[in-house]
């Protein structure tokens, strides 16, 4: 029998959930796991090249149909601190927007806010990899991951998820875990045992990857008061709400 595929992405934001599917004796059988970073996991999952996807949400617009396999998600209920748009210039003053391109939620996002939000009218340009050391001037950058980081320091930092919340009074969910196929009650139930293995044991999680993390970061800070883990009912409402907004774009 076929293993199921499984994509998720690699940035610290997921390893309690990458530690779960690790742990997991029903997921080193069944499972395989294949990491990407964002765009590249909505890309796979598009193409039918995996069962199971951490999806930026910023890609559902692009689906045809899917569903939500798991209760657990990468959302923010408050400041996130590894998904920003750095500038040295206040937001009026800003001329153009370098777009990460990692990302297919974050993007969407900051666009969002832009025009909805912040009312400016920025140019946008697509990125490559060292973009983020370009950032100056009028030009600004959307950058997410573990880079958020290790980026030098910038006069204005705005955190897309507190800005977000601050916009709407609803939490954001940068990515769920989705399918475009029927997925198997049992096989969903023990997925989502998996992932709280790792969502509910952060300190066994700190203490499993701590030779990954950079001095610049507070794991136990970041897990318990930055990323929130559970998919509860106002975060569906936000990723509904931010969905139609893209609709509408």
């Amino acid at each position: 029998m076929a293993k199921i595929k499984i994509v998720a992405v690699s940035y610290y934001n997921t390893l309690p959930m990458l530690y779960g599917l690790e742990h997991s004796e029903f997921i080193k059988h069944n499972c395989e796991l294949i990491l990407h970073y964002p765009s590249e996991c909505a890309r796979a999952l598009i193409e039918n090249r995996c069962d199971i996807a951490l999806v930026p949400v910023g890609v559902i617009p692009q689906l045809k149909e899917y569903q939500i396999v798991s209760d657990y998600c990468i959302g923010a209920e408050d400041k996130v601190r590894s998904v920003i748009l750095a500038s040295d210039t206040p937001l009026p003053q800003i001329n153009r927007i370098m777009l990460d391109y990692q990302s297919a939620t974050s993007v969407r996002l900051v666009k969002v806010l832009a025009e909805n939000y912040w009312r400016i009218n920025p140019g946008w340009q697509q990125s490559e990899a060292g973009y983020e050391n370009l950032i100056g001037g009028n030009i600004a950058g959307v950058v997410i991951g573990d880079r958020c980081f290790t980026i030098k320091p910038h006069s204005h930092v705005y955190d897309l998820a507190e800005e977000w919340i601050k916009f709407t009074g609803l939490p954001f969910v940068f990515a769920a875990w989705l399918s475009t196929k029927p997925i198997d009650k049992d096989l969903q139930q023990s997925f989502n045992q998996a992932l709280g293995i790792g969502v509910h044991n952060i300190p066994a999680v700190i203490d499993y990857y701590h030779q990954r993390f950079i001095k610049e970061f507070n794991p136990m800070e970041y897990y318990t008061k930055n990323i929130s883990y559970e998919l509860t009912e106002q975060k569906r409402n936000g990723m509904e709400r931010f969905v139609n907004y893209l609709f509408h774009c």
